[in-house]
């Protein structure tokens, strides 16, 4: 038994600054999406990613199903976006200008760069699920913008990392 509580692994985890990104897909001509902090680069020969949705999202069992999903790196300045793609129960798209990338899924406006993946593999763990992503397109979209950040539960920017 460990001397620690799960306040305290939460607490301790937020040491470590992560980028946002929106994980979309279609299904059935209907976009989905969330907003994640748990994606990494994971190899470069093949081009593979790792995304890590928690077991109780509402979203990722649409793109698990369309077997495609693209990852938004989102900008500073996209927190409205993060915050609409957060919550459950609402068309999140309505009011998000999009456009399909090479697997249809949505690629949204105003992004610093997008990954288009065709989904390899998934790994049931604890409270996630670790999705292994191919990757079959990406590209930086502007690349004067600084990323959204969270860090110790917060959302913020570097202002002189651009």
């Amino acid at each position: 038994m460990s001397d620690w509580d799960s306040r305290t692994f939460r607490t301790t985890m937020g040491q470590f600054s992560t980028g946002v990104v929106i994980a979309t897909g279609m299904l059935r001509g209907e976009p989905a999406g969330f907003a994640a902090q748990s994606f990494v680069s994971l190899s470069l020969d093949p081009p593979l990613i790792a995304l890590c949705p928690g077991k109780t999202s509402s979203s990722w069992p649409k793109l698990r199903e369309s077997g495609k999903f693209c990852i938004n790196v989102l900008a500073d300045d996209q927190k409205p976006v993060c915050d609409i793609m957060a919550k459950t129960g609402i068309d999140k798209f309505a009011s998000i200008a999009w456009r399909a990338g090479k697997t249809g899924s949505p690629i949204l406006e105003g992004v610093i760069a997008f990954i288009d993946c065709e989904l390899e593999a998934e790994h049931e763990t604890g409270d996630h699920t670790i999705a292994i992503g191919r990757v079959v397109d990406l590209a930086i979209v502007q690349s004067d913008k600084a990323p959204l950040l969270f860090f110790q539960g917060r959302y913020g920017s570097f202002a002189n990392l651009v």
